[in-house]
């Protein structure tokens, strides 16, 4: 971290992830006083090192560890190199994550408990780094809360000593009801919860029914249909501009990383190549 930059903090909230704060975060000189959460803490240092105590030892998270606090457990915060600490933390609720629990139909009885707060858990961090950088943008609520899910689940099995939740079913009617409602709402699609209701299932439970059956999430099989859909529309002379638009991307440069990723070339390119085919010479 350049000496040059200054503290910034930004602390948010998106609608797709009811019960969860955000924070992301470069500390200099400040110190947090002893405090507690009435909820979990989940963070990653990004860089630089941070020095905090928690359950009366001293600890001193590096960069790329995974620092956890359990629920209304007194710790404290500070620098650990004199650049201070780059800093991205989820901060669920308890009720967030019983909610989560009951979807997996697992005990919900007592909060899950993270058995140490200190981990080297590459995985995981790269994969909550995503998740907090994809709440930052413009993705679907869909992909968002499928991510969430995810990477929540493997972190509670992990370290917190939650049961393995089991095999998903195979509810076939409810994959084929769900792809339809995908397929009608390319550009504006569901949500996790919306889609999972529309079928009668739980979020959770649904989308793991749903990798089951498609071997990808419900967001991944959406991009797919975008994708195949642009593919029709560039084919019949729409502008890339156009086809983004109507289909929802962020923008015509989503567009063009998602569609080279499948096809290997542009959709600029790819239209011209087309026009070459079908014009008569």
């Amino acid at each position: 971290m350049g000496a040059d930059q200054g503290e910034s903090i930004h602390f948010w909230q998106t609608a797709p992830l009811a019960g969860v704060e955000l924070l992301s975060a470069r500390y200099i000189e400040h110190r947090f006083a002893p405090h507690v959460h009435d909820g979990y803490v989940i963070g990653m240092i990004m860089a630089g090192a941070q020095r905090y105590r928690y359950r009366g030892a001293e600890h001193l998270a590096g960069s790329g560890t995974l620092v956890l606090i359990n629920p209304d457990e007194l710790h404290t915060g500070h620098k650990g190199t004199e650049d201070g600490w780059l800093y991205r933390a989820f901060y669920p609720d308890s009720r967030q994550i019983l909610s989560l629990l009951a979807e997996l139909e697992l005990p919900t009885h007592n909060l899950p408990a993270f058995g140490a707060t200190l981990y080297r858990d590459p995985d995981l961090v790269n994969g909550f780094c995503q998740l907090h950088r994809l709440l930052e943008s413009s993705s679907t609520a869909l992909q968002q809360q499928t991510a969430w899910r995810e990477l929540m689940l493997s972190l509670l099995q992990r370290h917190a000593a939650v049961a393995d939740a089991g095999k998903p079913g195979k509810e076939h009617r409810a994959v084929t009801l769900a792809k339809e409602l995908l397929y009608a709402q390319l550009a504006e699609p569901p949500s996790l919860e919306e889609l999972a209701a529309a079928v009668n299932l739980s979020p959770f439970h649904f989308a793991r029914v749903f990798r089951r059956a498609t071997g990808m999430p419900p967001h991944t099989w959406l991009m797919q249909q975008r994708i195949a859909r642009a593919r029709a529309l560039l084919q019949g002379g729409c502008l890339p501009l156009e086809v983004a638009t109507q289909l929802g991307f962020a923008d015509q440069s989503h567009l063009s990383r998602q569609f080279k990723q499948v096809y290997g070339v542009g959709p600029g390119a790819y239209r011209s190549a087309r026009q070459l085919i079908t014009t008569p010479i």
